[in-house]
């Protein structure tokens, strides 16, 4: 058994306790990452060389571990309120946080016999990252919690970034980062020759290679805590995750690589709280000079988010869902513009299944920034069908790395201008894409087999998903073109 492993079989091991007492998987989670930052700065603050103080001494992890029952509730607690209120790191991991275990001695047990018996900062990074990746793999296997959307399927993220192939002198962001999984993938990339790195490369490596952004603050918790567990950042000063809305304004910087999943919802909202203090969302446009268009639909958004903050020649690889493929209105003007004046030259459409979120068909957009020219920047459009006939599901049928082995081999060949067309890979001219009507981007060619041979259908569970997945999806579509219609009509005149 690897120490990874074992990490997370004693860890997981106390969750099932929790569980019991109505504690979630992510709750379960959140507390672990305040237990083990602040043991983790308990064994910086007494390491013998060159010792590190990292929160205020009335937050100590020494004081967790000698008070005992009500005291241990109420300390704990006091600790949390504290650090919460502190700038930078401290604020962003401990912002809003709660003990969520309300019986002492458990939480006795998960201080004493879970935590404070590892030496965690001893623990290689890949060991007690690996571990933490492992808690946040299984959080999102917890339906009812929702944490699922926040967690991209790691080998799709393996293959986005071996095809971008980040490098030490990046700046990498994802503004939407969920709980960071493509800033870590990112970063062990460009950290693979380490060893030949100058001093200057592994500082900007460590403290300014990769940012994220994310609107909920207790995703943003993990995020931060999973790149501190693997090496990335400081524990004192700015934190490398914003917890903020990265819609709402231009940031000003600009960053080399654009790796993202932004949320497949379709409309942005805006959170208001009342005066009897009820929450009411309202659905609201994003504007913004620096956007093409005005629309609530929050990943047309996002995708005009991340042209603006693209550097040039920047290159950007983003999940997105197929109605941003064809969606008239604003969704072909957006098109029209990054055929124009990106470079877009690759889409991967994605098969069903492999998101913990139902109803989902989506693809990879691929995209280089260029200058401003007098001439249309993409000139072929190359389509991966990794769709038609391809059967996956969460647990039977988890789609793995090896399954992408042939797009990124296909995708690389381009960095050679050996590209060539094969059955699921095929190209388009500019020309013929900007003819299409509206500009529509969701191409197929392939013939679903399932029609023809009825004799070899998928598994009655795939086809079950499936069903959900196709259903889910035309819900979706038929509730945007609602709404279209009655912004259409216009308020109700309720005096005729």
């Amino acid at each position: 058994m690897t120490e990874a492993r074992r990490l997370v079989d004693k860890l997981w091991s106390y969750c099932n306790v929790l569980r019991d007492d109505g504690v979630s998987t992510i709750e379960y989670t959140e507390q672990l990452t305040y237990l083990l930052f602040l043991k983790m700065a308990h064994e910086r603050e007494n390491r013998p060389l060159k010792p590190e103080k990292i929160v205020p001494a009335h937050c100590s992890w020494q004081r967790l571990l000698d008070a005992d029952g009500d005291e241990l509730e109420d300390v704990y607690r006091r600790i949390l309120q504290d650090l919460a209120r502190q700038p930078g790191v401290l604020g962003v991991v401990f912002r809003k946080a709660q003990n969520r275990i309300q019986d002492p001695a458990k939480l006795k047990r998960l201080v004493v016999d879970l935590i404070d018996k590892e030496n965690w900062s001893a623990s290689g990074v890949d060991i007690k990252g690996d571990a933490y990746e492992s808690l946040l793999a299984k959080g999102a296997e917890d339906i009812k919690s929702g944490a699922g959307q926040y967690f991209t399927p790691r080998p799709l993220i393996q293959a986005m970034v071996d095809c971008l192939q980040p490098t030490a002198r990046d700046t990498v962001i994802d503004p939407a980062a969920g709980t960071g999984g493509f800033l870590l993938v990112a970063h062990d990339h460009a950290a693979q020759h380490a060893e030949d790195l100058t001093p200057d490369e592994r500082d900007h490596l460590r403290d300014d290679f990769a940012h994220g952004v994310e609107l909920v603050d207790g995703t943003a918790r993990l995020a931060a805590m999973n790149l501190l567990l693997h090496g990335i950042g400081r524990s004192v000063g700015e934190s490398l995750i914003e917890v903020k809305d990265a819609l709402l304004a231009d940031p000003g910087r600009r960053y080399s690589v654009v790796l993202s999943n932004p949320p497949f919802g379709r409309k942005s909202s805006l959170t208001m709280v009342g005066a009897d203090g009820r929450e009411a969302r309202e659905d609201r446009e994003i504007e913004r000079q620096d956007f093409v268009v005005t629309t609530a639909n929050k990943q047309l958004n996002f995708l005009q988010h991340i042209a603006t903050i693209m550097a040039m020649n920047g290159r950007a690889a983003v999940v997105l869902p197929d109605n941003v493929l064809f969606e008239g209105g604003a969704g072909e003007t957006i098109r029209r513009k990054l055929l124009r004046d990106y470079d877009l030259h690759t889409l991967l459409r994605l098969p069903t299944g492999i998101f913990y979120a139902q109803g989902v068909k989506a693809n990879v957009l691929f995209f280089d920034k260029r200058p401003a020219a007098d001439h249309p920047w993409t000139e072929r459009l190359w389509v991966y069908d990794l769709r038609t006939n391809e059967h996956f599901t969460l647990k039977q049928n988890p789609l793995r790395r090896q399954h992408l082995d042939d797009f990124v081999d296909s995708y690389r060949a381009g960095h050679r201008g050996e590209r060539v067309e094969s059955e699921r890979f095929r190209s388009f001219g500019y020309d013929e894409l900007v003819g299409r009507d509206k500009a529509n981007l969701d191409i197929t060619w392939l013939k679903d087999a399932s029609l023809d041979d009825l004799d070899n259908l998928p598994a009655p569970e795939v086809i079950a998903r499936e069903i959900v997945d196709d259903l889910t999806a035309a819900l979706a579509e038929f509730e945007a073109v609602a709404l279209a219609l009655e912004n259409a009509a216009g308020p109700v005149d309720a005096s005729q």
